[in-house]
């Protein structure tokens, strides 16, 4: 049977670009020869039936689009050909938290659980399988063991510092880790990362060492002051000033990355808004 011609645009020219928009379509809800229609900006969200579950309508939506006669798109998929969308994903998400966007914060959420429902079905078919529903009981029972103060007979006045310790001890024990910055991920930004490295080493009482390292110079032995910077290159010189700020923003207990996320999106407004302008027309 021929596909009914009801798409707004033309089809994608070749295979990476309709993979593109079916992937896109895809985490719309949508079939790709559907329709594109925007919806009515004031339509009110219908409330779901109370005699459903949602979560586990959705793991079932997921696994007939992963399984055979499902979405061909979707079957193609592996865990690594799905890392940009996760990626992509989380930072939707972060833009819809931190510019106050309750509707996007609301739809970015359920693309990012869809990223987790994708892995997890895929997870299913693997050698060593595991399911949805083994993440999620793996999740509950990490919580309640990070959390004695709250499950387990123990004050449950401790404070927020303490708190931090007792999860990073319970965290090296469970893992068995040599280092405060194992578990780090390499594939975060470097400010975001420089952060999480500072703060590992503050919270395992290695703050002095930071301390030393930032007041040593490339290549030179530790205790050794650092000068007028003569000897370092202009990107070492730029790599320690960088790292220094993110220190004085761990010590100020602010979120250097969110910091410059925030100056960018106002640097970014005056862009666009310089751009609308007529020409000539002062700002």
């Amino acid at each position: 049977m021929a596909r009914p011609d009801v798409r707004t645009t033309p089809p994608p020219p070749d295979r990476a670009g309709r993979a593109e928009v079916e992937g896109r379509n895809r985490l719309l809800g949508r079939t790709y020869d559907e329709p594109v229609t925007a919806p009515e900006p004031s339509a009110p969200q219908p409330a779901h039936d109370p005699a459903t579950d949602p979560l586990r309508d959705v793991v079932a939506v997921m696994d007939r689009l992963y399984s055979p006669g499902g979405c061909p798109w979707d079957r193609e998929q592996t865990h690594e050909s799905l890392v940009r969308y996760l990626l992509e994903e989380a930072h939707e998400l972060a833009d819809a938290i931190e510019t106050g966007d309750r509707a996007g914060m609301r739809e970015e959420l359920g693309d990012l659980l869809l990223q987790v429902l994708f892995h997890a079905r895929i997870a299913s078919e693997e050698p060593d399988p595991f399911t949805v529903d083994d993440v999620a009981a793996d999740l509950a029972a990490k919580l309640v063991r990070r959390h004695p103060h709250v499950f387990a007979d123990t004050s449950a006045d401790t404070e927020v510092t303490d708190l931090h310790r007792q999860w990073d001890a319970i965290k090296k024990a469970e893992k068995q880790r040599s280092s405060v910055l194992e578990g780090i991920s390499h594939t975060q930004g470097a400010l975001a990362r420089a952060q999480k490295v500072l703060s590992r080493a503050g919270r395992g009482g290695l703050g002095d060492v930071v301390g030393e390292a930032l007041a040593t110079p490339p290549g030179g032995a530790p205790g050794e002051v650092v000068g007028d910077g003569e000897g370092a290159t202009a990107d070492e010189r730029l790599g320690r000033e960088l790292l220094a700020l993110v220190a004085r923003a761990e010590a100020d207990g602010l979120d250097a990355e969110a910091a410059l996320r925030g100056e960018l999106r106002r640097v970014e407004a005056r862009i666009v808004a310089a751009e609308a302008r007529p020409a000539g027309k002062p700002a």
